[in-house]
């Protein structure tokens, strides 16, 4: 395996967030998973040790290094320790950055810090129950009221749903003139109108709370308005190509993981006197499935130069997920093939592997809609064939 570029700094990171991960996640997971949530204190804990938001100014009590290779240590751990239901980069760099690009002076002095410390839990609200992909789609609205906002809406399968303690919310502003013109909202835990639903119950990833999340009425002052109130469909499109590369970063890390499991399996279970490594047909299934894991592995680190140098586009980011929703899920499912039986029991982690593994090619945008972003690319007038590229 060819060495991979990260600093001195971030490799004591890793080991540090991996000792972290041990002693503080790992032993509690199963209780989570079987509550359907994580416990609070754990956010905190993570706050408390540099490890939940490392890119925010240190003013703010973080590293303050925005090095993207920072969360992709984090999302390999998550990974390699198994416990991705604890689900920190949905707060620290998918959710946090909205705040982080947008926020005012003012509103970054007020939530911030309980942001970097794990006492302000984020999540953001976009999916409706009748738009996901579909921005335009959106139903909730905010109408503005004097020095304040009133939001009306539903929102569905958001992550944190349960936990979280600050919310960007996404809604429709001009509904009537102009579908694009959105906002995004800071709604507060304890604002009038704001109400939780029930925790969903998921086919993996069970520990990572997602409910619904409903708004009656909910007065929004003006200072809780993120940026310009017409301008939230530019800032989240901003945002996706960096969502899709966390998306990708979990993915291909979930794979790098199924393959050590199964690796791990078939050197130890014996199939007619013999390790079922010693069969062809298992080395020759694990030899592509490396050979594409390495593949993509260079990529997604190519992916995260790209972001750490401003040049990540969205079609990149879409290729990234795209391939690498795939490869978890085809991993998984080997795993599962060569475990046997075994790979259908709770009790062996492959199995969750699989379950987990589902949801990738849906969440932070479907594969069908990755796959509409890369082909509109392909027929642009911008479009350059390969062969004319200046390299």
């Amino acid at each position: 395996m060819f060495k991979r570029n990260f600093t001195e700094e971030q490799q004591m990171f890793r080991d540090a967030y991996r000792k972290f991960l041990a002693q503080e996640i790992v032993p509690n997971m199963e209780t989570w998973r079987e509550k359907g949530i994580v416990d609070r204190e754990a956010f905190r804990k993570a706050g408390d040790q540099g490890f939940l938001m490392v890119w925010p100014d240190e003013e703010y009590g973080a590293i303050g290094d925005k090095d993207f290779r920072y969360e992709q240590i984090i999302i390999e751990e998550l990974a390699y320790a198994r416990c991705n239901d604890f689900y920190a980069p949905l707060h620290s760099r998918l959710v946090g950055p909205y705040l982080g690009n947008f926020g005012s002076k003012e509103q970054l002095d007020r939530f911030m810090p309980g942001c970097v410390s794990g006492e302000t839990i984020l999540a953001v609200a976009m999916t409706e129950p009748d738009a996901g992909s579909d921005l335009a789609g959106m139903r909730a609205t905010a109408k503005k009221v004097g020095d304040h906002w009133v939001l009306n809406g539903a929102k569905t399968y958001i992550s944190n749903g349960i936990n979280c303690d600050l919310v960007v919310v996404a809604a429709k502003t001009d509904p009537e003139n102009n579908p694009h013109s959105l906002g995004l909202f800071l709604v507060e835990r304890d604002m009038p109108g704001f109400e939780r639903g029930a925790r969903l119950h998921k086919m993996g990833m069970k520990a990572q709370d997602t409910a619904e999340l409903f708004f009656n009425d909910v007065k929004v002052p003006a200072a809780n308005v993120l940026g310009d109130p017409t301008k939230g469909f530019y800032y989240l499109m901003e945002g996706l190509a960096e969502e899709r590369l966390i998306a990708a970063c979990m993915a291909l890390s979930a794979a790098q993981m199924s393959f050590d499991l199964t690796l791990e399996f078939v050197q130890a279970r014996r199939v007619f006197g013999k390790s079922l490594a010693a069969f062809q047909n298992t080395q020759f299934k694990l030899a592509e499935l490396r050979t594409e894991l390495d593949i993509q592995q260079c990529f997604i680190d190519r992916c995260v130069e790209a972001a750490n140098s401003g040049e990540l586009t969205t079609v990149m980011a879409s290729k990234a997920k795209l391939a690498t929703a795939d490869l978890q899920m085809r991993a998984a499912d080997l795993g599962v093939q060569l475990h046997g039986g075994a790979g259908y029991m709770d009790e062996y982690p492959i199995s969750r592997q699989f379950t987990d593994a589902r949801i990738s090619s849906i969440y932070a945008g479907t594969s069908e809609i990755m796959k509409i972003i890369i082909s509109r690319d392909l027929l642009s007038a911008d479009y350059v064939p390969f062969n004319t590229r200046n390299f």
